[in-house]
């Protein structure tokens, strides 16, 4: 069988939150409730625009976040001690009702929460976090008013106060960090690594520029490289779909295909919608082995999560082509 993905763009986006400009506010809808029903914080990151929102779940666990950009996000719900929950979701055209709203349910399952090699880590603060000055956490925080404005300049507010946040504490994680995201979706690879590489010298335990780290350099082609960090991330993190994704990916490029399904197939069981696309990756194995059946699975799959893509197009042209 000829190369199955063959023209088809694999996603390789390595963020917790951000990512691309320029794009129209639609005032899409999200609405979910937590099941069981919860007090908890949920927080609502752009996967591929810059973007940063979050609420809180009333006593019976619901939850609205309104006038959302058409666009895939990363859902994170924090419960606490007990960890996190992550989940991909996508708002456009084929994925809300009539009335511009996706509501969903989000099941707080044990076997698939985020936490540091099964520990909670939410009562964990680092002496690097305590002494962050007042001054550099109020330019952080008026970054992330920048990237809740979705009008378009959200990334170059963000990115302004990010720097006079870190020209005020050099040793600020997280702020280095999203700066490398932001980096990372304008597509400035080796400057994304530079600050995500700030990061992790700043806190060697932090897990967000850890798994960044792995992602971009996947695109900055150097997966023998990126195999480590995301192996470590793996490690950290066993239930955390994107460092999977991304191992997953590492071993496809490095030709172990075994490795490569393996991490693939459980970033999908961990979230079925991820940006990373695991199911393309997936298809191109099961094409290159001659398995027709499951390469198939895959990309209808795919299409089912992710129906308005710019792949989409592509992705019905190979399914036809199979079928044939």
């Amino acid at each position: 069988m000829a190369t199955l993905c063959a023209g088809l763009t694999r996603v390789l986006i390595a963020i917790l939150a951000l990512p691309c400009l320029g794009y129209a506010v639609t005032g899409y809808e999200l609405t979910g409730r937590i099941d069981p029903p919860a007090v908890v914080s949920i927080f609502l990151h752009g996967a591929l625009r810059p973007y940063r929102n979050s609420t809180t779940s009333d006593e019976d666990g619901r939850f609205r976040f309104s006038k959302v950009p058409e666009g895939t996000y990363t859902l994170v719900i924090s419960t606490e001690a007990r960890g996190e929950v992550v989940q991909t979701v996508e708002l456009s055209a084929g994925t809300v009702d009539s009335k511009g709203r996706l509501d969903i349910v989000l099941t707080i399952d044990a076997g698939k929460l985020e936490s540091e090699s099964g520990r909670a880590t939410a009562a964990i603060v680092s002496a690097t976090v305590l002494s962050i000055s007042d001054r550099a956490t109020r330019e952080y925080e008026e970054a992330q008013r920048c990237l809740s404005r979705a009008d378009g300049r959200e990334a170059a507010c963000a990115a302004v106060h990010l720097r006079r946040a870190v020209e005020t504490a050099p040793r600020f994680t997280a702020a280095w960090n999203q700066l490398g995201t932001i980096a990372y979706q304008a597509h400035e690879y080796n400057d994304a690594e530079a600050n995500f590489r700030k990061a992790l010298e700043a806190d060697p335990e932090a897990f967000e520029p850890l798994v960044n780290l792995g992602g971009v350099l996947l695109n900055l082609a150097r997966p023998r490289e990126a195999l480590g960090y995301n192996q470590r991330a793996v490690a950290r993190r066993p239930n955390n779909a994107l460092a999977n994704s991304q191992l997953g990916l590492a071993y496809f490029d490095l030709n172990d295909q075994d490795s490569a399904e393996k991490y693939l197939r459980l970033a999908v069981k961990l979230d079925p919608a991820h940006f990373s696309h695991p199911q393309l990756t997936l298809a191109e194995i099961y094409g290159r082995r001659g398995d027709r059946a499951s390469a198939l699975e895959q990309l209808r799959d795919f299409l089912r999560r992710h129906p308005d893509s710019p792949q989409a197009g592509a992705v019905r042209q190979k399914i036809a082509e199979l079928n044939r």
